[in-house]
């Protein structure tokens, strides 16, 4: 089980303790501390049932969750963010779902808003421009009772089978802080690797709590990598129209700040200026183009290991698709 942190405190210890609460016995909690202050090793509860990872300055979300697993030879690697807590079966219900047919290589459980019985996610969604969005957020988990097939788990909280990610690779460095959990789950599916949604397995979820739900450093890591995520897994046919349809996302992202909804709206009303926006988006296009070089190196890579053909991994995305207005309105 990895955790990492950035700001530790009472919500680190919380997530901590409802991991040493599980009724699944047989894990390991490693916490990696990023803040560079030793805030981790400083709590009780997580001195006293954890192992911690100190690192002297923040490596990111991903390099800390590889450096749990790359300690560990468990078959199954599960992730939770520091604002998360698990109802006591989250972890033995994942583990079994997984188990069900070695073609499972992730377990999405049903994540609601902390303290609240609305859905953050029931698994995760892709726009044809390669953002992703929460299944099901902000509505009842009545409505997601069922166990079926996702197209992968939200990073907050997911369980990965080792086997997957021995073939696949690890979360990518390279994205510091945002996506990480799009691109690890798009280029499994590319191998064919399928996603379980487990109902039964309950996390509550304090949004964006780090980071904050709508700031600019938040809005620039997730415009820069979903692009690099697109250029890295989404078939090219797909890729040539994803550029209208951000386009469409933009638009919409107009209309909502006027209407004071939406992310565009939240954006606003966190004191950020609107004119920063196109700004970002520039920046992350631009950022994308110096980096080609090495994303076609990537997503030749997530090539050599797919077992799909291009035509079927677009049929799989539009299956579990949403609409570039409904990313913005959400």
């Amino acid at each position: 089980m990895a955790i990492p942190t950035l700001v530790g405190g009472e919500t680190l210890a919380e997530c901590v303790r409802s991991v040493v609460a599980q009724t699944y016995a047989d894990r390991e909690i490693v916490v990696v501390d990023n803040s560079g202050q030793g805030l981790a090793a400083a709590l009780p509860d997580v001195r006293e049932h954890a192992r911690v990872i100190e690192n002297r300055d923040n490596k990111g979300f991903g390099a800390a969750v590889n450096q749990a697993f790359r300690t560990s030879d468990s078959p199954f690697l599960a992730v939770m963010n520091d604002d998360a807590v698990a109802h006591s079966a989250w972890l033995e219900t994942m583990v079994r779902a997984v188990k069900a047919r070695y073609e499972i290589g992730m377990c999405a459980p049903q994540m609601r808003l902390y303290g609240t019985n609305v859905l953050d996610s029931a698994g995760m969604l892709l726009c044809a421009d390669g953002s992703s969005k929460q299944r099901g957020h902000l509505e009842s988990p009545t409505e997601y009772a069922r166990a079926t097939d996702v197209l992968f788990p939200s990073g907050c909280a997911a369980l990965y089978k080792r086997a997957m990610l021995d073939e696949i690779g690890l979360f990518d460095e390279d994205l510091f802080l945002y996506c990480e959990d799009t691109d690890l789950g798009l280029r499994a599916r590319w191998a064919m690797w399928e996603c379980a949604y487990v109902p039964d397995a309950v996390v509550e979820h304090r949004y964006s709590h780090s980071s904050g739900q709508a700031s600019a450093l938040k809005a620039w890591y997730v415009e820069r990598n979903r692009l690099r995520v697109a250029v890295k897994n989404l078939p090219w046919p797909m890729l040539a129209l994803a550029p209208f349809h951000s386009a469409a996302r933009y638009f919409w992202h107009a209309v909502y700040m006027t209407r004071g909804s939406g992310k565009a709206g939240k954006f606003s009303e966190s004191g950020a200026r609107a004119l920063q926006l196109p700004w970002i988006v520039l920046r992350a296009n631009l950022h994308v183009l110096a980096s080609l070089p090495r994303l076609l190196s990537q997503r030749r890579e997530v090539r050599r290991h797919s077992r799909m053909k291009p035509k079927q991994y677009a049929r799989l995305l539009k299956s579990h698709s949403i609409s570039a207005r409904q990313v913005a309105a959400l």
